[in-house]
């Protein structure tokens, strides 16, 4: 049986927890911290914090905060957003984040992701690549929290982040985020089948039978936000995680 991770995607806005659809409409859902808590008593594989605010108000990571969750988190952390210096990478990992996500400073200095691999291994290194089709149904990179169009093709820049050293993608399908429409599998398996490292996929999850056909598309992992804060139809506010039970009878047991 075949073993994968599953992740809950924590996004926040001005110090509290909110989802997005399609990158936009974000609706508060609480307290961070109270999510992390919630999380540790569901023994999640894994969790990914990303600060959606911090690269729109030009700042930097605030440790603070980080600090609080990194303490209140029994499992591996990701925290992403802001982050342009090698200084806040080191600040980041002896905050007790164990691995680093960085999007829109990959793109403009790529250089950063082979500084922090050199000085936290790259297994500790993620690059965020935001994807969304253009008029013409091309994939196209996005960053600034998906309002900027590099114009870059996804296969060429997650290559470009390869060979700077990151050691995991997190490749996030605009389009499909917080619309319940399952993953974008195209997308999975175009950059999957073009890079040797691994590839979380982000954007529609709605079931456990959306992160199988993931995996099988060649998603190494898999990530939601939606799927994990919200109950449907109406979208109430509900954390929740499948139980282990769940995982096993309908996705690890597709992947043997």
């Amino acid at each position: 049986m075949r073993r994968v991770r599953v992740i809950p995607a924590l996004l926040i806005q001005k110090g509290g927890l909110v989802k997005s659809v399609k990158f936009k409409d974000h609706k508060y859902v609480g307290d961070p911290i109270n999510a992390v808590r919630i999380f540790n008593e569901k023994e999640v594989d894994e969790i990914v914090i990303l600060d959606i605010s911090a690269t729109a108000e030009k700042r930097g990571p605030n440790i603070q905060q980080i600090k609080e969750l990194a303490s209140e988190a029994f499992m591996p952390l990701g925290c992403g957003g802001g982050i342009t210096k090698l200084e806040e990478i080191k600040e980041l990992i002896s905050a007790g984040v164990e691995k680093v996500i960085i999007n829109t400073a990959a793109f403009n200095n790529p250089s950063l992701i082979s500084k922090g691999a050199k000085y936290v291994g790259s297994q500790s290194i993620v690059v965020s690549i935001d994807v969304k089709k253009n008029l013409w149904g091309k994939y196209k990179v996005y960053v600034h929290n998906g309002s900027k169009n590099t114009n870059l093709d996804p296969v060429e820049f997650a290559r470009q982040m390869e060979n700077a050293g990151a050691g995991e993608l997190l490749l996030n399908a605009i389009d499909r985020d917080g619309t319940f429409i399952g993953y974008d599998t195209d997308l999975i398996k175009l950059i999957s089948s073009s890079v040797s490292i691994p590839m979380v996929a982000i954007g529609g999850g709605a079931t456990v039978e959306d992160m199988a056909k993931a995996i099988e598309n060649g998603a190494s992992a898999v990530s939601a936000g939606s799927m994990f804060v919200f109950q449907r139809p109406h979208r109430a506010v509900l954390i929740s995680y499948p139980t282990q039970k769940e995982l096993e009878q309908k996705l690890f047991t597709k992947l043997v």
